[in-house]
């Protein structure tokens, strides 16, 4: 029986399923995380519009609910006038009163869906005007850190240009020559404001010639006495050498990176104009590598160094080494990841004789500020020794990252001894989704350019200041070297400034870098010998880096525990450093600076601090022990770090 002007009951639940229920269903599993997300003001606007509809469709059930139940009512009333058993009739009148009271419990309904309507509208206007307020708060201080940090910059040259504070150093090069000028000091970079380079900024133009005319100009002008022909012998190709094939199979991947989300803010707000190396950080910040492993993986082009062993001019070695210098640079342009700080006394060993040819040991020899002394010697003909101190600053929108310290090269047959620093990289765009990592190079054997993403340039000339080569590439993919067969100066521009236009062969490829691994974005950007340094090996000294527990967590995805783990190991380092200020306390004689540089010291134990007679420096250099220690797997001097 059907109540007049009334939708039957198919009707009914087709509407109240599809028009109504479907709604919230859906809406319901919608992902929170977009209606939360900043920029959507709109979407704000559109979940009201929404929520409006819904409660004009449940006005909608209502009046709906309110029809029929006034029709069932009436029916029922119809019936109850009608002459029926009196069995019957209490069962009509219990039917009467659940009709009533299903009415009145929608209508109840009804009413606290408008009263949450209305309560949520309450609500998002002022939560549309708190996120208001957080956007324009977070815009503020984007530009209040910007100009902290502007400010940081000026006092800071201020400080330095006061009365009575001596000029930095310039800084310079020897053309050809194969040291670096002695007691030049790096550390005026930290100091130094960088801007891109200009493209006016070369001090020579290169003009490609043909191989006939050169060696006719070299004729006349007795200029050289390689022959370009012979240089190709070495030269030509070094990029090309293949890998070397290791007898042991490493590991090809390492687990995913996981994706786990970050408070950036909460942790930079605090940090303009900082040393790094002093603010807690969690391991969400980190690669899965130690900074002595990083300065390991240096090495992923030694096979430039091979070649440059069996050079007979040192022009022609300087071009190889040249390239090796930057080839060291081509992991970092996605490497925006920090490595982890070393322990005091943490060591790494890459004891790869049988692929690579060489043995390489880095030990951290200082924590403030935090240094690491390396020491790699090739069964091919050559030593490298350095010890780089990281000095690291956050500037607002970029981090400056300044190594400090000379680099040592030695060929043992020709006894040619080279000496290079490494160049500030800068890591750009750490608040936004897009982070890249520039270089400013400062390179002491060739004459310096700097394109900030891209080009590098150079001239390698003799004792004399004779060019004989053009270096050009970029830093993160390729070098090049042309010969230059004559060079003359240009005409002076219009402000005065005269350039060298060097004339050359074609360009000779020196190295290229290898291709990423197959699903390196989600691995950190590693290379392939970046994928191994971490691989777990037998008999390694118990300070290794491999052995890190936060490092290995963090490698395996277990980001929590890394950063408990993280956050024990620094507290025992701590620790360690209160007890040797404690020894250095009350009833010494040190004074409190005293006491602190104390506490601060630490003896390597495979390396020794010299008097460097090449830059008269202070450096940690390799006193020897590590590899026998190995080979008797005696280890009792090792400290307990880990």
């Amino acid at each position: 029986m059907k109540g007049r002007g009334c939708w039957d009951t198919a009707s009914l639940r087709s509407f109240c399923s599809s028009g109504c229920l479907n709604k919230f269903k859906k809406d319901d599993s919608g992902d929170d995380d977009e209606a939360t997300t900043p920029a959507d003001k709109s979407e704000l606007h559109y979940t009201l519009k929404n929520l409006s509809l819904k409660l004009d469709d449940l006005s909608t059930c209502n009046d709906l609910i309110a029809k029929h139940g006034a029709a069932l009512q009436r029916s029922l009333t119809e019936l109850d006038g009608l002459k029926i058993p009196s069995e019957s009739g209490e069962k009509l009148k219990a039917v009467n009163e659940r009709a009533t009271l299903f009415r009145i419990t929608s209508n109840a309904m009804i009413n606290a869906c408008r009263d949450f309507l209305e309560l949520a509208e309450i609500h998002s206007r002022k939560w549309q005007r708190a996120l208001q307020y957080e956007q324009e708060q977070r815009v503020h201080l984007e530009e209040t850190i910007e100009q902290l940090a502007k400010q940081h910059n000026s006092l800071e040259r201020a400080f330095r240009s006061a009365p009575g504070r001596p000029a930095n150093p310039s800084k310079g090069f020897i053309e050809g020559s194969l040291l670096t000028p002695k007691g030049e000091d790096s550390e005026e970079d930290e100091d130094t404001e960088y801007f891109d380079a200009m493209e006016d900024s070369t001090s020579f133009i290169t003009v490609i010639t043909e191989a006939k005319e050169d060696r006719k100009a070299e004729g006349s002008t007795g200029t050289s006495s390689v022959d370009w022909s012979s240089a190709d012998n070495v030269l030509d190709g070094a990029s090309l050498v293949p890998k070397g094939s290791s007898k042991v199979k490493r590991r090809v991947r390492i687990p995913n990176k996981p994706n786990y989300s970050l408070n950036l803010w909460s942790i930079m707000k605090n940090c303009i104009g900082r040393e790094l190396s002093r603010i807690p950080m969690p391991v969400n910040f980190n690669e899965p590598l130690s900074m002595l492993q990083r300065l390991t993986e240096d090495l992923e082009y030694h096979h430039l160094l091979d070649k440059a062993v069996h050079c007979t001019s040192s022009v022609e070695q300087m071009c190889l080494v040249a390239a090796f210098s930057v080839s060291s640079y081509s992991t970092t342009v996605h490497r925006i990841a920090k490595p982890f700080n070393p322990m005091l006394g943490e060591t790494f060993e890459l004891d790869r004789l049988d692929d690579m040819g060489l043995r390489s040991l880095c030990e951290q020899v200082s924590h403030h500020p935090p240094s690491a002394a390396h020491y790699v010697f090739s069964k091919h003909g050559w030593s490298l020794w350095q010890e780089i101190t990281i000095s690291s600053k956050f500037r607002g929108k970029y981090i400056s990252i300044m190594p400090l310290g000379a680099i040592h090269l030695e060929f043992q047959a020709s006894g040619n001894h080279y000496v290079w620093r490494k160049s500030t990289s800068t890591v750009h765009n750490i608040i936004g989704p897009w982070g890249w990592c520039g270089v400013l190079w400062t390179f002491d054997d060739c004459e310096p350019l700097l394109d900030h993403m891209i080009a590098v340039t150079g001239v390698v000339s003799d004792s004399q200041g004779k060019a004989h080569y053009v270096l050009s590439g970029s830093w993160d993919e390729q070098m090049e070297c042309s010969k230059v067969v004559h060079s003359s100066p240009s005409s002076p521009s219009s402000d005065g400034k005269q350039k060298t236009v060097y004339q050359t062969l074609s360009a000779k490829l020196l190295w290229k870098k290898y291709p990423l691994p197959e699903n390196a974005e989600n691995m950190y950007y590693f290379s392939e010998l970046a994928l191994t340094l971490n691989e777990h090996e037998e008999g390694v000294a118990p300070t290794d880096s491999r052995l890190r527990p936060d490092q290995r967590l963090m490698e395996k995805g277990c980001w929590d525990e890394a950063n408990t783990e993280k956050q024990r190991l620094e507290e025992k380092q701590r620790l360690s450093r209160r007890r040797r200020l404690e020894a250095c306390g009350p009833g010494s004689s040190c004074s409190s600076e005293e006491a602190e540089k104390e506490a601060d010291a630490y003896t390597p134990l495979w390396f020794e601090k010299r008097l460097d007679p090449l830059t008269g420096e202070m450096a940690c250099v390799y006193k020897g022990g590590y590899w026998e220690a190995k080979e008797k797997q005696d280890w009792h001097m090792c400290p307990n770090i880990f």
